[in-house]
């Protein structure tokens, strides 16, 4: 990966030696001066306030932690040294939403040290971004030798006033698969981040965290008023973090912009993440789009065990083989191939998978070698039922022998409530297992495309080989349970995908399911599910639904034309939970892609086209909700046109209830 350095990447940076009794607080300004962080010693504690522009964003908030023994390294401190530094530069994602992100931050170091006692040292890094702030905890080497148990972070945030969050539980038996609700900060209970906030001012506000390694996940809790507390997921024994002699914690993130719509563009928690460690990723994964023996399983048609209904069996999968290769696609997932899968085995919760040996009417190699003939490479399967001693027993070898057969993704799933030892996904223990399967794929050249996993903190970054995730209520739900309503697709861009690249496997035709549970329907339409390959960003992406319901439908032409790897993004309008318009430009070609899809209510979108090269003509090519559809009208019903466009025009789109449309804008 190749890094373009506008400026001289450290500008300056100056060591100031100031005495707790010269000097106390300082100021941090973003570089345009809008996002402004104050630091202060009080009473001997640390504390911090975030402003942007005139407004008061964090008043005044607590730092630091609480060891075992009670002992506390949140005060007594003095002011040892600070330093301030400003980095600059664009570095280039080998692939993504945006090709060139500009890193531009001034940055103050403080070292503190305690006046009695053990006289710990800590160390608060701050970075002031023009779309936010980050601060981090690092706690070096020192005199006293010892392990480190953290039992609590007494890190806050301070909201200056009330606002309206976006929130999902945090502990719960299914993870982060639910529904987003609104509510005021005031009335929150203990929450995921990305934790998105309107705030009164105005002003949209995302808490999260970024580069999160061997440390606890944050979640937050509400303290009081409009205060909100770092929580860290605990062990089973209820310490929240283990570590020897040292530690870093992850980055405390708080991005910030006028409308909702610049969170979505915000690449603050990517920046804070370290450059590409893997000099090869480029030779095993380029984005792309895939079909699988999926859907079928969810509703019902089929069965991931063994029976007379068995999805991954050989004649299954060169069926799916022969349809994805006729329609030009090169990508085929193949769920419960593998030896292990049971009527029983959500409910068993050690559940014992083999992932080298084939389930019975399933040949591994003859699967693989019927798709390189008709060159469709196949995405391999490892789900561990959060069982994962097991699963590190067998990794390496089910590694390898997808590496033999020629197979650079893997999609891996944690079925369960809680990993082994009654470890929550979340934890201390979770973190490092996920990071480790990561670098351990990365050695046998494979993509990994987790599922039932913690939340990205953007460590894509550093191993692009991280392609996207799951970790949130996907598609799936609508397949067996009362659905995700209309709304839930106008509010996930907002909050869940500022992590990160989501899996929400889209792309579904037959939106009032025909076969399998009855009765189980997508609640939008087809033209909303076209919307989704721009609204929603992941390098790859799946075509979702069975094959005989592509077959034959014009708007399939849309799911084949558009990319999974861009040069830019901008949101071009959109309300929390109401709608949202994105336009994305091909990294590939000249071409520009448009997604708009709006909740429960019909909506007319005019589209300023002011983003298309201004010298040049277009041929848009429209996908839209025709006319009467909605939700309960006709839903499966595409309208398509074309029309000659330029850069000065406006474009005009009907959506109906629940749904939407897409837009290719191919430069003439």
């Amino acid at each position: 990966m190749k890094n373009y350095l506008i400026l001289p990447a450290v500008l300056f940076s100056i060591a100031i030696g100031y005495s707790q009794k010269t000097k106390s607080a300082y100021e941090l300004a973003s570089p345009n001066g809008k996002n402004k962080i104050k630091f202060e010693l009080v009473k001997n504690a640390p504390k911090y306030a975030v402003s942007h522009g005139k407004t008061e964003v964090i008043s005044p908030s607590d730092m630091g932690f609480v060891l075992k023994g009670n002992e506390d390294l949140s005060s007594n401190f003095e002011i040892k040294g600070a330093k301030t530094s400003t980095f600059d530069e664009t570095w280039e994602q080998v692939w993504g939403e945006k090709k060139n992100i500009r890193n531009h931050y001034n940055q103050l170091v403080v070292d503190l040290q305690q006046k009695t006692g053990n006289k710990r040292k800590l160390q608060i890094q701050f970075r002031a971004f023009d779309d936010g702030v980050a601060f981090r905890y690092v706690y070096p080497k020192q005199i006293v030798k010892d392990s480190i148990f953290i039992m609590d972070e007494k890190t806050t945030f301070n909201l200056k006033e009330d606002g309206k969050a976006w929130w999902i539980p945090a502990n719960r038996e299914n993870r982060d698969e639910y529904l987003f609700k609104d509510a005021p900060v005031s009335t929150l209970d203990t929450v995921l981040t990305p934790l998105t906030i309107e705030s009164k001012s105005g002003l949209a506000l995302s808490f999260h965290e970024a580069n999160l390694i061997d440390f606890a996940s944050m979640t937050l809790v509400n303290t009081k008023g409009t205060e909100l507390k770092s929580d860290l997921v605990p062990w089973a024994d209820g310490i929240k973090v283990r570590v020897k002699d040292t530690f870093t914690s992850s980055w405390r993130t708080l991005q910030i912009g006028e409308n909702p719509g610049e969170l979505i563009t915000s690449y603050l928690v990517l920046n804070l993440n370290e450059p590409n460690k893997l000099k090869n990723t480029n030779s095993y994964f380029k984005p792309y789009k895939y079909l699988g023996i999926w859907w079928g399983m969810h509703i019902g048609k089929y069965t991931f065990w063994e029976s007379d209904k068995q999805g991954a069996t050989t004649k299954n999968a060169e069926t799916y083989i022969d349809f994805t290769a006729k329609e030009g696609f090169n990508h085929l997932l193949i769920e419960g191939w593998n030896k292990g899968w049971t009527p029983g085995w959500y409910e068993n919760r050690m559940h014992m998978f083999s992932f080298t040996k084939s389930a019975d009417n399933f040949d591994l190699e003859k699967v693989v070698e019927y798709g390189k003939k008709k060159n469709i490479e196949l995405i391999g399967y490892h789900e561990t039922g959060s069982n994962l001693i097991n699963y590190l027993k067998e990794v390496d070898e089910g590694f390898a022998l997808y590496k033999k057969l020629g197979i650079h993704t893997v999609k891996i799933g944690h079925v369960g409530s809680k990993l082994n030892m009654k470890q929550m996904h979340f934890g201390q223990f979770g973190v490092n297992y996920f990071r480790y399967i990561l670098e351990k794929a990365a050695q046998y050249d494979l993509a990994v495309l987790y599922h039932e996993s913690i939340k990205d903190t953007g460590e894509r970054r550093t191993f692009p080989n991280m392609v996207s995730r799951e970790a949130a209520r996907g598609q799936e739900y609508n397949a067996w349970s009362e659905g995700n309503p209309p709304n839930h697709l106008s509010i996930i861009p907002f909050t869940r995908l500022l992590s990160g690249p989501m899996d929400f496997t889209p792309g579904i035709f037959d939106v009032e399911v025909k076969q399998g549970y009855p009765g189980k329907r997508i609640q939008g339409t087809v033209g909303q599910q076209l919307a989704l390959y721009v609204t929603i960003y992941s390098p790859i992406q799946m075509l979702a639904d069975l094959p005989e319901n592509y077959e034959g439908k014009p708007a399939l032409q849309f799911l084949k034309d558009v990319p999974t790897d861009w040069e830019d993004t901008k949101i071009l309008e959109g309300k929390i939970g109401e709608y949202i318009t994105t336009a994305r430009k091909d990294r590939n070609s000249a071409d520009w892609y448009l997604g708009t899809l709006t909740n429960e209510k019909p909506r007319n979108v005019e589209v300023s086209l002011s983003f298309l090269d201004p010298k040049a003509t277009y041929e848009a090519q429209i996908y839209v909700d025709a006319e009467g559809t909605d939700q309960t009208h006709n839903p499966e019903a595409v309208a398509i046109s074309k029309k000659t466009v330029k850069a000065s025009d406006k474009l005009q789109l009907k959506l109906g209830g629940a749904g939407g449309g897409a837009v290719r804008f191919k430069k003439i």
